[in-house]
């Protein structure tokens, strides 16, 4: 399974560190960032399933932040936490009208924490924890890495498994292949572009066996999207 991508923009370092040891501890993988431009620039690059984002870090604030990430199509639905230290009513109604989907006041207790990532995480992209994940007349399987067409058992190799697992809890999403190959192989993986190509052409092949319809969309010059069939 390709655990949960979680960035949390905050930057005050302790807390950073024991935000990323507690939800890599729940099996998320976990991205800190200290600055809002920062983070401005890697949410264009990398879309993670849920961002956890403090109201005061420097250069462009959590709250200028979160506006900004409203208004763009790839992030108007980005699950997003705020964590202040504003605990008045007045600064809890602006955190959430800009857009944020949950409000933490500092301190927090990690336990609470957890908890709200994993609601968050369930109501917003259920399909993120679920085991089996379904498009249109495509069945997968994390539990037992079993992926089926209609009737229709269908075999795949490891990396086209977690190549379809990922499109599928996106669809109709657009991704390029640096965006597949951070998500699939890992960003810490150096492979040329040309491999997704293969391997999508793999997974093409194998899905569409019989069918009359190709569920893996190309974009020309953007990348690889799946369709319901």
């Amino acid at each position: 399974m390709i655990a949960p991508k979680i960035m949390v923009v905050e930057d005050e370092e302790a807390l950073g560190i024991l935000l990323k040891y507690n939800l890599e501890a729940e099996g998320y993988q976990v991205e800190v960032i200290a600055r809002g431009d920062e983070a401005e620039v890697r949410l264009r690059e990398h879309v993670p399933d849920l961002l956890v984002l403090d109201w005061m870090v420097p250069a462009v604030s959590g709250i200028e932040l979160c506006r900004r990430l409203r208004l763009r199509p790839e992030t108007e639905r980005l699950p997003i936490i705020m964590l202040t230290a504003r605990g008045e009513e007045t600064d809890r109604v602006r955190g959430l009208a800009t857009g944020a989907d949950d409000y933490l006041v500092k301190p927090f207790s990690t336990p609470e924490f957890i908890a709200r990532v994993r609601a968050l995480l369930r109501r917003a992209n259920p399909e993120v924890l679920s085991s089996v994940l379904k498009v249109g007349d495509i069945i997968l399987d994390r539990e037992t890495h079993r992926v089926h067409r209609g009737e229709t058992e269908i075999k795949l190799g490891p990396t086209e498994f977690r190549l379809l697992e990922f499109m599928m809890r996106h669809p109709g999403r657009v991704f390029s292949r640096s965006q597949l190959l951070d998500n699939v192989w890992g960003e810490t993986i150096y492979i040329d572009e040309r491999t997704v190509d293969v391997h999508v052409g793999r997974l093409r092949k194998a899905v569409n066996k019989g069918a009359d319809v190709d569920v893996i969309r190309t974009i020309r010059g953007a990348g690889y999207a799946m369709q319901e069939a």
